[in-house]
């Protein structure tokens, strides 16, 4: 990638080494220390010279946030001949990274375990009386080390870039529209996460606003892809519980009927983690002929072969643990919904329905 700085640069105790991050205002290095080559961290330098006040809010603002969701600042002078900010170096990709290369394949444990770093550290700002108002997985990064995804904790999740958390929410429209397109998180992506309040400016925004973002990367992380009108992440991973889709809807809703805080959306988390929804495997082809065996003495017909759950005949998934019940999935070939067996039209999107097939 093309970069202002070079590798060998001296920033106040630390020597440039390696550009591992470009946004639309500022870069990010890895150095080294200049005597104790083993201390490694990574540097914030801005790219234009308009970005350097929000450098200074975000060194002001992140110094006093501790907490092991959060990037920690160890070093920061804004007034340095290069500005600079100093920060603990995150071994892993961004979100970003991790939805680009899974696509809507990550298991749903993995996904409620980046949530819930997501919340947490979220909710820690918010504590403080810091709201970030710049979420997008961009600004979350995963402390892999080497790892693969499935195998991190919660608290390898971190938040970072707060540059916005204290400025008012026309400066933040003002960036976001100012964006060159050409760059990284363009236009159309900033806006993206960004909640109607703050977009459209119609309306106050408070930590509710950051929910809204986090709603959006549950999608993502879910499906691969952003949410598109009232559609919940069932419609595009049928193997998502129901219970899953909820908590999406209460992050990505109108502010007044979104969680009313990252606690309040934390605690209903953890109400799902400790059920058995979120256990259920993604559904696999079953062999043309094979059918799910009735449990004897089920009253009404068959039962999931799994759980044990009711299954009605039109079912083509159990709606307790998601396990695949018919031998043919029939979907639309227009948004790609679960229609019934019977339905002549789409009843998500309308379209008309090719005829079932044997």
């Amino acid at each position: 990638m093309a970069t202002k700085y070079q590798p060998g640069t001296r920033i106040s105790e630390y020597v440039l080494d390696a550009c591992v991050g470009a946004g639309s205002f500022a870069e990010v290095w890895r150095a080294r220390h200049h005597v104790w080559e083993k201390e490694i961290v990574a540097v914030k330098l801005p790219i234009e010279p308009e970005y350097v006040r929000y450098l200074q809010r975000e060194g002001i603002v992140v110094h006093g946030l501790r907490h092991p969701n959060i990037v920690r600042v160890m070093g920061f002078d804004p007034y340095a001949e290069i500005p600079y900010l100093v920060m603990e170096l995150v071994d892993g990709p961004s979100l970003r990274g991790v939805i680009d290369e899974h696509r809507g394949t990550l298991a749903l444990q993995t996904v409620l375990t980046v949530l819930r770093g997501m919340l947490s550290g979220i909710g820690a700002a918010h504590a403080a009386g810091v709201l970030h108002r710049d979420l997008k997985p961009g600004n979350v990064l995963i402390n892999l080390a080497g790892r693969p995804i499935e195998q991190v904790g919660a608290d390898d999740v971190k938040v970072t870039d707060f540059g916005l958390g204290i400025g008012d929410a026309d400066t933040l429209r003002s960036i976001a529209q100012s964006a060159s397109l050409d760059r990284e998180d363009k236009l159309v992506g900033t806006l993206a996460y960004m909640a109607p309040e703050l977009r459209d400016g119609g309306g106050k925004h408070d930590a509710r606003s950051d929910l809204y973002a986090v709603g959006v990367m549950l999608f993502e992380l879910l499906t691969g892809e952003r949410p598109a009108g009232a559609e919940s992440p069932s419609t595009v991973r049928a193997d998502v519980p129901a219970a899953v889709d909820e908590l999406f809807r209460k992050l990505y809703a109108r502010r007044d009927r979104r969680f009313e805080s990252a606690a309040a959306a934390a605690a209903e988390l953890e109400r799902i983690a400790s059920s058995r929804a979120h256990a259920a495997p993604p559904p696999v082809p079953r062999r043309r002929g094979v059918t799910p065996p009735p449990i004897p003495g089920a009253a009404g017909g068959a039962r999931c072969p799994k759980c044990g759950a009711r299954a009605e005949p039109a079912d083509q998934f159990c709606t307790q643990c998601g396990t695949q019940l018919a031998e043919n999935i029939r979907r639309c070939p227009t948004c790609q919904g679960f229609p019934g067996p019977d339905d002549r039209y789409c009843i998500f999107c309308g379209e008309a329905l090719p005829a079932p097939t044997g």
